[in-house]
């Protein structure tokens, strides 16, 4: 191999480790037997979930993982794989793929790492069970809105109430 050749290998291997160092969640997946429209279809919803899709070369995987510490990858890279890497938070892309590989029954989830450990294709599932950091800041905003909220209720029947009582001792004088 030439020295050139051996240097684009020496960068490829260089951008996927920065990937895995940067990324909250990697899933590898075996793309076999899907349609160019169903890939389409797939990395159009990665894209709307802020998730990056990369076909990459297996030996790339490995060494980058290797110079990332992750070992127990080698089972999930062989053959054609996909690699998705979730950079804002873990569960977005699990979501995305669990939902696309339950819908078209072709294709099969490997493995990924989560922040730096192995992860198993039955704990990526569960993973994607979990609500996405959207979801969870949702749920957080209305559970500390609920108080406000009731507190508000509270004092708009204040004036009510007080007005209500108001007019109960005007119709006793008047009576």
């Amino acid at each position: 191999m030439s020295e050139k050749a051996i240097e684009i290998k020496k960068q490829q291997v260089e951008e996927v480790r920065q990937k895995f160092e940067k990324s909250e969640s990697i899933l590898f997946y075996d793309y076999r037997g899907l349609t160019v429209e169903e890939v389409s279809d797939l990395r159009n919803q990665f894209r709307e979930a802020g998730v990056e899709y990369k076909v990459i070369k297996n030996n790339i995987l490995r060494r980058a993982a290797k110079e990332n510490h992750i070992e127990g990858l080698d089972n999930a890279l062989s053959g054609p794989i996909a690699t998705v890497f979730g950079y804002s938070d873990a569960v977005s892309g699990p979501k995305v793929l669990v939902d696309f590989v339950t819908k078209v029954k072709k294709t099969e989830i490997k493995m990924g790492v989560l922040n730096g450990s192995v992860v198993s294709a039955q704990q990526i599932e569960q993973l994607a069970s979990l609500p996405s950091k959207q979801e969870m800041i949702g749920i957080l905003a209305g559970t500390l809105n609920a108080p406000i909220t009731g507190l508000a209720v509270a004092l708009n029947a204040i004036p009510a109430g007080f007005a209500r009582a108001v007019a109960a001792v005007r119709d006793q004088k008047q009576a």
